[in-house]
């Protein structure tokens, strides 16, 4: 029996959130020990409530806590205008069962399940990085335990919710900064890789009648807005996961990355610094490019192993 990567996942779903998890949820290689929440895509309750709501549809007992309901300085942004007013609307779920939500705040349980566990944990941000950022500021030891940051956000090129800034980065950059620059081995999937991990109407339409799972995914994603139906839609956190199980589809390269915070123009910027203008050390590994086909193909067959 193979010995799974124990895992944790902190979202904002969201709607490409949603489908991220169903696909780290029915993998064989993957062991998620927790879920926890960010505000993000909607607020801090609305995707609480929906994790909560996807994982009684997922038939999954993965504990969930949530955790920061704004960014650590700037106001609150959001993105309904991508994923609806719910952040997953299109579907109609089942309410889901309030005690399975943690009572410990989610900064506090992931340092519970990290300095626990028997293995080095794996940390998958595909929100923005508040909670990690506190989780690195209260509890420094757990970077003993950690075996990686694996995270969707940031662009080595330009941006989707400022002209430089990523969505994830741009809605709190200040807890961005402090995980780039933690010293915990980082790997940035970011929006140059979303931008080409793309779903097309066929593609859509084959998941409608695969399975329960991919009938859900396909009511949603006549909701979403990352992309069109015509043109592909953008499957940003999905391609976190893609990494963690089918790293070889990705082209990638060790180099410096820092956040923006200040300038008038740029701020939420991830400067990837290709070209090591700022003479400073590698502290991350950042996807540059993807191939189309190949992700294509592993989220098909990763969305037929759900239920």
């Amino acid at each position: 029996m193979m010995n799974k990567r124990p895992i944790i996942i902190d979202t904002d779903p969201g709607i490409d959130d949603a489908v991220a998890l169903a696909i780290a949820l029915y993998s064989e290689e993957l062991d998620v020990r927790l879920i926890t929440t960010v505000a993000g895509n909607v607020s801090l309750e609305k995707v609480t409530y929906n994790a909560l709501r996807l994982m009684k549809f997922f038939e999954k007992d993965v504990p969930v806590a949530a955790g920061a309901n704004r960014p650590l300085i700037k106001a609150p942004i959001d993105a309904s205008n991508i994923h609806g007013e719910t952040g997953m609307d299109g579907y109609e779920f089942e309410e889901p069962e309030p005690n399975k939500l943690l009572s410990d705040h989610a900064v506090n349980a992931m340092h519970k399940e990290i300095m626990s566990s028997k293995e080095p944990i794996t940390i998958v941000p595909i929100g923005p990085l508040t909670n990690i950022a506190l989780l690195l500021r209260l509890y420094p030891e757990v970077t003993t335990n950690i075996q990686e940051i694996v995270l969707m956000g940031g662009s080595a090129s330009r941006g989707n919710a400022g002209v430089m800034a990523e969505f994830n980065i741009f809605a709190d950059p200040e807890a961005a900064k402090i995980v780039f620059n933690s010293g915990i081995p980082i790997v940035m999937v970011g929006l140059d890789v979303g931008l080409k991990a793309l779903v097309y109407p066929e593609d859509s339409q084959k998941l409608k009648d695969m399975n329960k799972t991919g009938n859900m995914i396909f009511h949603l994603f006549q909701k979403y807005r990352g992309g069109s139906m015509k043109t592909g839609l953008k499957m940003y956190d999905s391609s976190a996961i893609a990494y963690l199980l089918q790293p070889s589809m990705f082209e990638a390269v060790d180099t410096h990355v820092d956040v923006e915070l200040n300038g008038t123009l740029t701020a939420g910027c991830t400067v990837v610094d290709l070209k090591g203008y700022l003479g400073k050390e590698v502290n991350a590994k950042v996807c540059i490019d993807i191939n189309p086909d190949e992700f294509k193909k592993w989220f098909m067959e990763s969305l037929k192993k759900c239920n």
